[in-house]
């Protein structure tokens, strides 16, 4: 404020009266206005860069303790996503020693020529909600439907602490919204409505691309974890949820095998963990097998990436094993696959088993050879091939599907191929452990391996 420039006018047209000569009264305008340009361009500058070091500082869900706080960034556009959003908040474990705190951010359309308006809504802010309800196309009435059922559910849960955020932008500027709650709250991770709801017929309803455009926009960009929620009657009432964890590997992978572990501490929960590993006869991929010398270095490059991504994954899976070896409501199971017919026909198996998926974006993993060719068909990229698979109407399942995009920095991924190139000569606690569990473990328990059709 101080470098706006008006006082200092006005003292100097003050001192040209007086004192001033013409040429010093010049010199110091014209100073005055470049200070003033200067100084809002350089406050931007420094202002990225904090933001920019703050979203460094953003833990995705795997570099987080397992007994750690989660706080979560929930978006909600239509009162109907707020059930199937509460049932994944329960599904979360929120306990006082992991507690979830989740900032419920109401999205709304900036109409008419109103300027962009955050508001964080208190207990009995009703004239906000008018306020907002007149400045977009959502209204108070439809603001009250969704922040009342979250008032309900933070009385009635244990460790669940609930903020409601209204937010009013275009949609072409609404990610940005999502990304400043994120980073000023430090959350680890964003979910998002898929744009489709489902029909009472059990299809799926005319999407709006306005909606599905902020959710590419929050996955291209975000500072953190993000998950995408198809709804397709999860919110409604469940003894008990069986929950399907399909791991190929990759971060995305990792990423959602570490929130499925934070399930599988709640009682409501039955987990099934199905990871599929490429046979003898899966297909190499290209990338891997370089037909002429000017390749080689790329395919050497390209191995050492396989090789370090099937290391993380192991060391994922078996401390996810090791975590849960003793839970009797945790299954895992390993299915060797060669193509991706298998893949097909392993994921159909278990069409009407559970009551929803939770699976990678698949972000990296386009050449597996249990994957390759399933993008091809894809109608929902934002999905990832598998989550594109499971909501796709040829498909028939009525499940509901949570996909994982993980948030791996620069600076992390750098940090995990130095520690993995540390400890690839040390021998693994973990590994010892689970292969001797292994060996004293009866079928059907975390020790599993088998082939299609053996």
């Amino acid at each position: 404020m101080n470098a706006k420039g008006s006082v200092e006018m006005i003292i100097l047209n003050i001192g040209k009266q007086k004192i001033l000569d013409e040429r010093t009264y010049t010199m110091m305008v014209l100073g005055s206005i470049l200070t003033t340009a200067v100084v809002g361009p350089v406050l931007e500058i420094f202002n990225k860069t904090s933001r920019s070091r703050a979203a460094y500082k953003r833990r995705n869900l795997q570099q987080c303790r397992p007994d750690s706080e989660l706080r979560m960034v929930a978006c909600v556009y239509t009162a109907r996503n707020v059930p199937s959003i509460i049932s994944l908040l329960q599904m979360s474990n929120p306990t006082k020693r992991s507690p979830v705190f989740v900032y419920v951010v109401h999205l709304l359309e900036l109409t008419g020529r109103g300027a962009a308006m955050m508001i964080v809504q208190q207990a009995s802010s009703k004239h906000s909600l008018e306020k907002v309800g007149s400045k977009s196309s959502g209204g108070a009435l439809q603001a009250d439907q969704i922040i009342a059922p979250f008032q309900s559910y933070e009385q009635q849960a244990g460790g669940v602490s609930v903020q409601r955020v209204t937010a009013v932008s275009p949609y072409s500027t609404m990610h940005e919204d999502i990304f400043n709650i994120a980073e000023e709250r430090h959350t680890t991770i964003i979910v998002l409505p898929f744009h489709r709801l489902q029909s009472v017929a059990g299809d799926f309803e005319e999407a709006d691309p306005a909606i599905r455009s902020v959710n590419m926009n929050v996955l291209a960009h975000s500072p953190c974890t993000v998950c995408i929620l198809v709804d397709r009657g999860i919110s409604g009432v469940l003894a008990q949820h069986h929950v399907a964890v399909l791991f190929f590997g990759g971060p995305d992978d990792r990423e959602a095998l570490t929130y499925s572990s934070r399930m599988a501490e709640h009682p409501g929960v039955i987990l099934t963990v199905i990871r599929f590993l490429p046979g003898e006869e899966a297909m190499v991929p290209p990338s891997l097998a370089p037909s002429c010398a000017s390749g080689e270095r790329a395919a050497t490059t390209a191995v050492a990436e396989a090789n370090m991504e099937r290391q993380l994954d192991e060391e994922c899976t078996n401390l996810f094993r090791l975590r849960h070896v003793t839970n009797d409501s945790v299954t895992y199971t390993e299915l060797v696959i060669n193509n991706i017919e298998e893949t097909v026909a392993a994921v159909r198996a278990m069409n009407g088993v559970h009551s929803m998926y939770v699976v990678g974006r698949g972000k990296g993993m386009e050449s597996s050879p249990l994957l390759a060719g399933l993008t091809l068909w894809s109608e929902y990229p934002e999905l990832g091939p598998i989550g594109d698979m499971l909501v796709s109407a040829d498909f028939g399942t009525q499940a509901s599907v949570l996909v994982v995009q993980q948030y791996v920095s620069g600076e992390a991924v750098v940090a995990m191929d130095s520690t993995a190139a540390q400890e690839s000569e040390k021998p693994d606690p973990v590994q010892r452990y689970l292969s001797s569990a292994n060996h004293k473990a009866g079928p059907g328990r975390l020790s599993d391996v088998w082939m299609p059709g053996v």
